[in-house]
Parts: C-alpha cells; structure tokens; sequence
C-alpha cells in the first residue's frame, strides 16, 4: 500500500511541473510597450503627458496619460537628467535589474531539467524491479508460520482417532528428538494424507503446525509449475534450502497430485514441467544429500494417479488415511463447529449426525452455518432444529425452488412419482427408512423421497443394490400404472440404476453369468487433468454379454417394482393425494398409511 501512495505522489508532482512547464511556454503575454526614442520620452515629460518613469537597468518605461506606455534605453552610466527628465517633473522609480528574473530564470531553465530527471528516474526503478522479479522468479512462494501464528490445535479436529495418533508422533519429535534418537528410531521423512473432499486433510496440516512449535512451511503443489522450464524445480530448491536453515521445520504441500502424478503418464513427454518438479522434490527428500530434521507433509485425494518413487519407504514414509466421519464423529464435528453458535434446546445433533450418513466435514460445517442463516433470515434468535433439518435438504437435495409453480397436471403426476418411490422403499426390506416425501422442487427435481439409513454401512450386498434399482425405478413403474405412460421425470432416476447394474456386473462380480471378475481398466493418460480413456480388456463377446446382464438386473428389478405398486394400489393413490394437498409428507406420518 506504501508503494502505491508514493507511486501516486511520484506521478502528481510529474503532472503539476510537465503543467507549469506548458504554462510557462504558453501562457497568454502581456502588452508590450511600445519601442521609442528616449528624446520623444523627454519631449513628452516637458508636455506634462507622462505620468510615471520605471527604470530597470538601462530599460526606461514610460506611461503615457491615456496612450499605453513607451519604451526605450539609453546609454549606461548616464542619467536621466542629462535627457532633461528630473524627479521634479514626473515621478521615477528605479527596480532591481534581478527582481522578478530569478524565477522566470529557474522556471525555464531548470524545469524542464527536473521533468527529465524524474522521468528517466522512473525509467530506470521500473527496469530495475523488472530486474528484481526476474531474480526472483525461482524463489519459492511458500507462507511461513511460526510458533502461535496457528491457533488450531488437534482439540479442534473431531473424529480422525488414529490419523490424529499418526502425526502426534511427529510433533513429539519436533519437540522431543532424544527420546526417538535413544532407541535408535528415525522419525518418518515424509506423510501423506489420503482421503475424499472435505474430510479434514489440510484442517489436520493446521493442528500441526499449531501444535509443532516449529517453522510450518505451507504450499499449493500448483505454486512450484510455471509456463517457463525450470522454475518448478528451482522454486522446490529454494523451499527446501530455507526449510533446512530454519530446520527442524515442517513443509505441507497440499494437493500434491498436481505435480506428484505418475512419471510418462502425459502427454507432454518425460521432459515436461511437472516431471522436472517431480524429480527435484524425489532428490530433495531422499537423494544424496538429505536432512532428516525437515519432515514433509502432504495431502492429496488421488493417491491412485501419484507416482510409485514418490511413494516409496524414505520419502513418504507414512500413508495415513482420513476417511468420512461415522455417526459418532459426525456428532462430535457438528459440536465443534456448533460452538460459536446458539442452539436452541430442542436442537438435537445426535440426529443430525444419524441423518448426514456419507457427508464430510466440510459439509458438516455448512449444514451448521446454513442452519444460522435460516435462523437470521427468520429473525431468530436461536438455532432450533427445523433450521437444522432444513439445512440438511439444502445440502443434500439443494435449495427449494418455491417460485416454481407447477400445473396441475404436472404436480398430479410428480406425486404419484414421488409415491411410487415411497412405498417401494418402505415395502421391500433393504431399502433405507423413509425420512420424508416431497413435491417441493430441490435443485433440478420437481420433487423427491429422502431415505436415511438406520446406521452407516461400508458393506452392500447383492439383495441390497437390486432392492435400489427397484426404488429408483418405482417412480416410472407409478406412473405407468395411474396414467398409463412415463414421463421424463424418472431421468436422473434411470441412470442411477443404470450405474448401479453396470457396476454390479463389471466391478463387484455380481453377475452368475459373467462371474466374479473385475472387467474394465482406466488409463491415465492425463490431459488438463482428464481421464482420455477407458480400456477394454474383454472382448466383444463379453462386452454384449455385460449388456444382456445389466438389461437383465433392469427388468428383474422392474417387475419387482411393478408388483409391490399394483398390491398397493390404494394406499399409493391415498399418498399422491395427500402430497397434492399438503406437498409434504414426514416420516412418521408416512408409516401410519400402513398401519
């Protein structure tokens, strides 16, 4: 900002002398006097017409009564008495042959000097900080923070028992060594954190650096490449070089895919950019000259695409893995991120973590902050549980689109789609409970069914997905049979079950006809950071035989559908019914049409 403000005032001093510089050239004259013979002078002084006489040096200034003024010189070291013009005939004033010239003087002289100067001084600061950036364009942008810069600590990481247990060692090394040293123990050289979006991996590099004590060194891997060869790998020099002066220090490189990909995977050749910054951080962290009392720690979401030196014992040593909270870290994340916050009593947060099962942290938070801003924007003073709830369907299903208004038709055939969903998700055992039934549009869908699972699953079984399908399909198949034709409102639910069948067949082995085979390879090949293709390694034979399987999971799984909704029949005309009127029907309101 400094910078800035002299720049200005630099440029306003330019501008005000280049302006006095013109003024002076072109600023308007006076009227000159008219040029005469001082005889005329004195014959006019005798008529009584002049009424005053100016000398300056050997310039004499007459002004004549109602004629302007004349001008003429006379001879130096004689006086105006030898002419005949005496004080006691007109009055005589005698100036300084140096008043008033100076400035005119120093105006016109030295101005255009001082312009000049100023400009070619400006000239040369501006090349000489071109110069200074080009020096510097191999130096790392790396942030710095010391001890307490960083206020977060691992009492402000939820969940993450065993990740948090991972890096407690390194900090007790930064701050303990000996106790490592004795038992001849070497502390790891480098850590990645694996895990999905939003799960807490460069929330978890912060409570190290606010634990650590040490000089915490912070980057994006996309800061060490730039357009010009070399600069990737002088800018890891210079990071490393600093890091060891201020050693024991911490270096966090987050999102380390960006430079980490595997090596010859590009398009580019084994000699771009990025491979060039690949090999200089591998030297750096285990080549021939290393320093143990520098760790490295990085986070990354694709570990799958990072090159295998990169992840070999003696460079990242340690692979911890940060994975989606469970029910009870979800509980304990949306305390921490409540604590600012004021809940109302009924607010209730085990339930809001039994209702978020497969978000992460990041959404946690959001969930709390959009619940306050319903609050604020209702004019409450408390966050209570419906902003709570309300919050979780606009993260999960997307803001209510109230302004859209559908015809009645259209409202008549979303909610028997709607319906549709509903009772087969309640009937068919595998299925989640059903938490709420809609035909308030949410983002792209005029309506929607919201199941929430009773507890967190890692495991999915066969019974499992085809039950899905069958949800996903119940819409169309409610449809079909009340109006006797579909819509395009079961899109988005066709390729959902689509994508289930496909990876039933192709991923999991569920199919008894293909077998319990893997079928299908990506390759990173990586453009702009872009899968190119997928490879096929079966044959034609296998690919149609994976159709007629996924065509068959389909159909099975739609005649399911078909059947529970032509048995129910009545009480799914009763549902659509209640949704026209009410367009919201709640969980526990929805099982009593079945009791």
């Amino acid at each position: 900002m400094n910078k800035n403000i002299g720049k200005n005032i630099t440029y306003i001093i330019i501008i005000v002398l280049v302006g006095l510089l013109f003024y002076s050239f072109l600023a308007p004259k006076a009227s000159q006097p008219k040029e005469t013979s001082i005889t005329e002078i004195s014959q006019k002084v005798d008529k009584g017409e002049v009424e005053k006489i100016t000398i300056k040096d050997n310039e004499i200034t007459a002004k004549v009564k109602n004629d302007g003024e004349l001008k003429a010189y006379k001879e130096s070291g004689i006086g105006l008495n030898e002419y005949g013009i005496t004080p006691q005939k007109v009055e005589i004033d005698v100036k300084n042959p140096n008043s008033g010239a100076i400035w005119t003087t120093l105006l016109t002289i030295l101005l255009p000097i001082i312009v000049i100067g100023i400009f070619f001084f400006w000239i040369l600061k501006s090349a000489q900080g071109a110069n200074v950036k080009a020096m510097s364009f191999g130096k790392t942008s790396a942030r710095v923070f010391g001890k307490g810069q960083t206020k977060t600590t691992f009492a402000d990481v939820a969940g993450l028992k065993e990740a948090k247990e991972e890096l407690h060692e390194i900090v007790e090394f930064l701050s303990n060594p000996t106790k490592f040293s004795q038992l001849g123990a070497e502390i790891p050289k480098g850590i990645v954190l694996f895990g999905p979006p939003g799960c807490g991996k460069t929330l978890m590099a912060k409570a190290v650096a606010g634990e650590a004590g040490v000089p915490f060194f912070s980057i994006s891997a996309s800061e060490f490449v730039e357009m010009f060869v070399g600069v990737g790998a002088a800018r890891v020099r210079d990071l490393f070089e600093k890091a060891k002066r201020n050693a024991p220090s911490v270096i966090f490189i987050d999102e380390l895919d960006a430079i980490g990909r595997q090596r010859g995977s590009g398009l580019g050749g084994s000699h771009d950019e990025r491979e060039q910054t690949l090999n200089q951080i591998l030297v750096e962290m285990d080549g021939f000259e290393t320093n143990s009392r520098v760790i490295v720690l990085a986070a990354t979401n694709r570990p799958d695409v990072l090159d295998p030196a990169l992840l070999r014992p003696g460079r990242f040593d340690r692979r911890v893995i940060l994975d989606l909270p469970d029910r009870k870290e979800r509980e304990e994340i949306l305390k921490i991120h409540a604590r600012n916050k004021p809940l109302a009593k009924n607010a209730n947060l085990e339930k809001i973590a039994s209702a978020t099962a497969g978000l992460s942290g990041a959404d946690l938070k959001n969930i709390i902050n959009e619940a306050a801003i319903f609050a604020a924007r209702a004019n409450d003073k408390q966050v209570g549980q419906k902003y709570l709830e309300e919050s979780i369907e606009k993260v999960i299903l997307g803001p209510a689109r109230k302004s859209r208004v559908l015809s009645k038709k259209e409202k008549e055939i979303a909610a028997y789609h709607e319906a549709g969903h509903a009772i087969v998700g309640k009937m068919l055992p595998n299925c989640d409970p059903i938490h709420k039934v809609s035909v308030v549009s949410r983002g792209m869908a005029l309506g929607y069914t919201w199941s929430l699972p009773e507890e967190d699953k890692h495991l999915y079984s066969k019974s499992k997905f085809q039950d899905e399908i069958s949800q996903l399909l119940a819409g169309r198949e409610a449809e079909k049979i009340v109006f006797n034709e579909t819509t395009t409102g079961a899109e988005n639910d066709l390729k959902k079950a689509s994508d289930i069948a496909r990876r039933m067949v192709t991923l999991y082995g569920m199919s008894d006809k293909i077998g319990p085979i893997t079928l299908g390879e990506r390759d990173e090949l990586v453009f702009l950071g872009k899968e190119l293709a997928e490879h096929k390694n079966y044959s034609e034979k296998i690919a149609a035989a994976i159709d007629d399987e996924v065509t068959s999971i389909i159909r099975s799984s739609q005649q399911k559908a078909h059947k529970v909704l032509t048995g129910k029949k009545a009480i799914l005309k009763t549902i659509a019914e209640k949704l026209i009127k009410e367009e919201v029907i709640e969980g526990k309101t929805f099982e009593k049409f079945f009791s």
